[in-house]
């Protein structure tokens, strides 16, 4: 049984990364009859601008996992990494989930899974041609 429940295709992968917190973007002012009703997620800003190694180890066309030291939940970041056949990617993204610590879980052949601390990110911009070539990468490792 796998433990693997995502409905989109991943890679394991091995490839580092610098990640900076990047902040959200300005809404600049708004209207007043729409800033009444006008309601935004916002994530923390204390680390916006802090930049820091990582290394991606779980990729799909929709978001990574990097391994690394967590950052906070909704934080916006910034980040870019070598993808075989195609070049740099540049990203940016969410961080939808965190992993404080390393963990080691027991799998249903008596073996052990090592799962390192980080975060887990949603991409919010990437070209849709590197998210092809992804893809492609993802559908040829399966």
């Amino acid at each position: 049984m796998s433990l693997d429940k995502r409905s989109v295709g991943r890679v394991k992968v091995n490839l580092p990364t610098m990640v900076q917190v990047i902040g959200h973007p300005d809404t600049g002012s708004l209207h007043p009859s729409l800033a009444a009703v006008f309601e935004r997620v916002e994530g923390p800003s204390a680390n916006d601008g802090e930049r820091m190694p990582g290394v991606v180890r779980d990729l799909s066309s929709n978001g990574a996992f990097i391994a690394g030291n967590p950052l906070p939940l909704l934080s916006r970041v910034g980040f870019r990494f070598p993808l075989t056949g195609f070049g740099t990617v540049d990203v940016v993204a969410w961080v939808l989930w965190r992993r404080t610590g390393d963990c080691i879980i027991p799998t249903a052949d008596g073996s052990e899974l090592e799962l390192p601390k980080g975060f887990g990110v949603l991409f919010e911009a990437i070209p849709l041609d590197a998210r092809a070539a992804i893809h492609k990468v993802v559908a040829s490792a399966g």
